[in-house]
């Protein structure tokens, strides 16, 4: 925890004298926020994590569009992966989302938000190489953020993923379920710097053989942090570094993940 603290005071240092009048939003790592994108204000999204472990590494792309405004908002996430224990060794694309979500419940002035969320999860990986499920997906996920008081903001995750005739690397087919949960805790110590805590688990199946299926689970806590600089054009930078410690069934695993994310008026909206 001592690189984390030293990291999140070098933050607080950095970012006091660009401060803006509303704390970071949108910018959590392995949790979902209940906040969609304000009219006209585009958002893109870079992560890198790997698995020091199994040297895994996974870098991903998304980028959030209003649609035109707040209520309704698109995005895709672009994943580019390398898994060591893939045949050909190599990194390359895996399989894409294509994301709709919907505003149902306030907005990041709001002390509850809530936006369900819908993705198709396009076999744009290579499922004999490892890096994809060789089949369309279709994923739901509902997002909910709570601001506790002045200091806190805590996000709660719940969703699940259905992959209709996956593919393993021999060809077998199965239908797959996979879900997830995922809850945090953000200190806003300073409205531009914040201190992390999330919790993530993930409990989904594997083509074990032709209509067999398998199980894994995962389980990791990730300490972080994350600050912003704002310009006056409008554009904010928020860099942001975390380390997930996989605990129960991930227990042993150990990763780094960075994030970087570039938020900016593209269209001024109708009054």
């Amino acid at each position: 925890m001592a690189p984390i603290l030293g990291l999140f005071l070098a933050a607080a240092a950095v970012a006091r004298a660009e401060e803006g009048p509303k704390p970071i939003q949108d910018n959590s790592f392995l949790v979902e926020e209940a906040y969609n994108q304000e009219a006209g204000v585009v958002q893109h999204i870079s992560t890198f994590s790997r698995n020091r472990v199994t040297r895994d590494w996974l870098y991903t792309f998304t980028q959030e569009w209003p649609v035109p405004e707040i209520t309704h908002q698109l995005s895709y996430t672009l994943p580019y992966q390398r898994i060591q224990d893939s045949p050909d060794g190599r990194s390359a694309l895996g399989d894409v989302l294509i994301n709709y979500r919907y505003q149902l419940l306030g907005d990041g002035d709001s002390a509850v938000a809530a936006s369900p969320r819908f993705s198709l999860v396009l076999p744009t990986g290579d499922e004999r190489q490892l890096r994809g499920n060789g089949a369309v997906g279709y994923q739901a996920f509902l997002p909910v953020s709570v601001v506790l008081g002045s200091s806190w903001v805590t996000h709660w995750n719940l969703g699940a993923t259905w992959t209709p005739g996956a593919r393993n690397a021999a060809g077998d087919k199965a239908d797959l379920t996979a879900w997830s949960m995922g809850q945090s805790f953000i200190w806003l110590a300073r409205p531009n710097a914040n201190a992390m805590l999330e919790f993530a688990f993930s409990s989904g199946e594997t083509v074990a053989g032709p209509g067999r299926k398998g199980r894994v689970d995962a389980f990791f806590v990730s300490p972080g942090v994350r600050f912003a600089l704002n310009f006056r054009n409008g554009l904010q930078i928020v860099p942001g570094l975390a380390f997930p410690i996989g605990v129960g069934p991930s227990k042993g695993e150990r990763s780094v993940f960075f994030y970087l994310s570039f938020e900016h008026p593209m269209w001024t909206p109708r009054r």
